[in-house]
């Protein structure tokens, strides 16, 4: 089955066919799908967690996987489960990729640590009005995100990336680049799932705001406080998890 096929029956549902509450689970779960969270053969969630990730009922749930599964990206097997028959293309290693690998989530928070402060600083004193203004834009599409974690976690790597672009110093945003990919590649995807309910995805958008609102006021001490407390957050995430 072609990608492309699967997208465009995909884009065909939203629709006539199914309601719209429907239509978002459909949305939600083959975006991740296709974005690789779930690989070809995974078994995904079952019913009961799904329907608790995504704030609906178990029938809706279920006439998801339903529609999912008559497109052949899913199938069921009687007694274990939903498995993934969707073949998502696999995304190029980045130059960074070798060295993200072999980053340690300890090492990989020492070096936000040092960076994100910095960054963020010379982001407040450099933007143009242009670049606050893209800044702003990403800003209002991580907050239409309600409960999909992977376009949260994107999006949110797009905010960090316009604010390293937005210091000026192109060494300073490859850096940052570097991090990114770290993040990728480490234990903080994977955990950042877990943890990142409808309930804290809101909480993180109301705290994005609140960073933009520092920058976009040329606010350097509590856009860098903010940055600062930030990082403590990320750090008590994963001392839980260790």
């Amino acid at each position: 089955m072609r990608n492309e096929d699967t997208a465009t029956t995909t884009q065909i549902l939203t629709t006539h066919s199914v309601g719209a509450t429907v239509q978002v689970v459909i949305d939600t779960l083959f975006a991740r799908i296709k974005a690789g969270n779930y690989p070809v053969d995974t078994r995904l969630p079952s019913e009961r967690t799904l329907a608790s990730e995504l704030g609906v009922a178990r029938n809706t749930v279920r006439e998801a996987l339903d529609v999912l599964e008559s497109r052949d990206v899913i199938h069921r097997r009687p007694g274990s489960g939903s498995f993934v028959k969707f073949h998502s293309d696999p995304k190029p290693e980045s130059p960074y990729s070798s060295l993200a690998k072999e980053t340690s989530p300890l090492d990989l928070l020492v070096v936000r640590g040092i960076l994100e402060p910095e960054m963020v600083r010379l982001a407040v004193i450099n933007m143009n009005p242009r670049q606050i203004d893209e800044l702003d834009q990403v800003l209002s599409r991580i907050e239409t995100v309600r409960t999909d974690a992977a376009e949260f976690i994107e999006q949110e790597e797009n905010l960090y990336r316009k604010i390293a672009e937005g210091t000026g110093n192109p060494l300073l945003a490859s850096c940052y680049e570097l991090s990114i990919e770290a993040c990728r590649l480490s234990y903080r995807t994977a955990l950042r799932r877990r943890h990142l309910t409808p309930q804290r995805i809101q909480e993180y958008q109301k705290r994005y705001n609140t960073l933009f609102n520092a920058i976009a006021s040329r606010d350097v001490e509590s856009a860098v406080e903010f940055i600062k407390l930030h990082l403590i957050e990320e750090q008590k995430l994963l001392l839980q998890e260790t």
